[in-house]
């Protein structure tokens, strides 16, 4: 017998809430994230428009010197760990030194976090200063606050979590395989709590401007930015970059219960694989996507038809979005056609590594609240798009599971389901 693992905390920070309901409050409401980029100049770049996380203070949740030495991904990182706690129950009272401690045992509760790119702003300013300073003007703590795994091992300093704390890096799937390997972790034993989900800020010059030598980045919607994320639309151009992050606490449902825990859902099951076809476009037959929702079913023990509502990667992208539909299609056969599947990336834009976590929960949310959030701008399907996507506004009625995929550069595909907890 597997052990059963539940969700009892979640912590967000997004283009549209910096808190789990006021992002659910702005999804049920369709309301776009998508704005100009503010952070820096975009003369020179044809991409000028992001998903940026707005009127976010990390002093409310750390210490103002604690946050001047982490890069902006892992302070959303701990901000979202820290709501999530403080849901779950978990969060201790602050001590001395203004931590706040878990309240269950340190060695026996794991960190895996999904990143992609890390702390890219640092990276730029301390190159900047390398070739016009030298050496010695670069920043101090240039490679702790730059390395992906900042993020984890902030959280465990900040939270004195003492089991293993694991950094999950691949690309746009890290946030779901995050959480589907702190679902074996709780499984195997190993931990009895999980802290599980991505992180990402990315919206700096340098990654903005790879992204755009790539031809992956929208550009034709840069006066009217709130429309420019339009996934299975006929008239997408690409993908809008966002930031941000989506924290889940997880436990087994002993650990739980025994502390009597308010349990959210049960995350059922988690399914991995590779395309092994190339290095930014997914496999165009949904192969490797489709075996990874199979096996994510399989793991949960559950049948294709038992899934309402599945959360697609739903990127925006030309090659992407009819892939996905293919591979929806494969896994779940007739069922795709009955059930509501939508890409809340038209809201938030693509938060890259952090995207899984976000999305992980929306269907928490979506099953909470008994609700299918849309996909906005979805004004003219794509012929090759024939799903049910909830177009533009958000549609009513009860979830008892749902699956959230996720796909990745470099051939990452990860699905994990969720379902009411019985």
């Amino acid at each position: 017998m597997k052990k059963k693992v539940v969700v009892t905390g979640m912590g967000a920070v997004t283009p549209i809430g910096n808190n789990v309901e006021d992002f659910c409050a702005n999804l049920k409401a369709g309301k776009s994230g998508i704005g100009p980029i503010t952070t820096f100049d975009t003369t020179d770049f044809d991409v000028k428009i992001a998903g940026e996380v707005k009127d976010f203070d990390p002093t409310l949740w750390m210490d103002k010197k604690e946050a001047r030495k982490m890069c902006r991904f892992t302070q959303f990182a701990v901000a979202a760990t820290a709501q999530a706690l403080i849901q779950s129950g978990l969060m201790g009272d602050a001590d001395a030194d203004g931590k706040r401690p878990i309240k269950c045992t340190a060695e026996k509760t794991g960190i895996v976090i999904g990143n992609g790119i890390g702390g890219f702003e640092v990276v730029s300013e301390s190159m900047k200063k390398l070739f016009n300073d030298g050496p010695k003007r670069m920043l101090p703590l240039t490679v702790p606050m730059m390395i992906s795994n900042e993020a984890a091992g902030n959280i465990s300093m900040m939270f004195g979590t003492k089991g293993p704390a694991y950094t999950q890096v691949t690309a746009c799937a890290a946030g779901t395989d995050a959480i589907g390997q702190a679902l074996d972790l709780i499984r195997s034993g190993r931990c009895d709590v999980a802290i599980a989900g991505g992180t990402e800020a990315t919206i700096v010059p340098f990654a903005i401007g790879g992204f755009q030598m790539l031809k992956a980045l929208s550009t034709k919607r840069c006066n009217e930015p709130e429309k420019a994320s339009r996934p299975f639309d006929a008239d997408r151009d690409g993908f809008v970059i966002a930031e941000g992050s989506g924290i889940l606490i997880l436990e087994s449902e002993e650990h739980a219960k025994a502390r009597g825990a308010k349990i959210l859902a049960e995350l059922a099951g988690y399914g991995a694989t590779a395309d092994a076809y190339h290095i930014t476009s997914p496999d165009p037959e949904g192969n490797g996507g489709a075996n990874a929702v199979r096996l994510a079913l399989a793991d949960a023990e559950m049948k294709p038809e038992e899934i309402q509502y599945y959360n697609a990667h739903g990127t925006s992208t030309e090659i992407n979005d009819p892939t996905e539909t293919k591979m929806i299609k494969m896994a779940f056969g007739d069922h795709a056609y009955k059930m509501k599947v939508s890409s809340t990336k038209s809201m938030h834009g693509h938060c890259i590594a952090g995207a899984g976590g976000v999305e992980a929960i929306v269907c928490l949310l979506a099953m909470r609240d008994g609700f299918f959030p849309p996909t906005i701008n979805l004004d003219n399907p794509a012929p090759e798009c024939d799903l049910d996507y909830v177009p533009n506004k958000a549609q009513y009625g009860e979830i008892k599971a749902a699956a959230s995929g996720s796909l990745g550069f470099g051939g990452h595909n990860g699905v994990v389901v969720f379902k009411k907890y019985e």
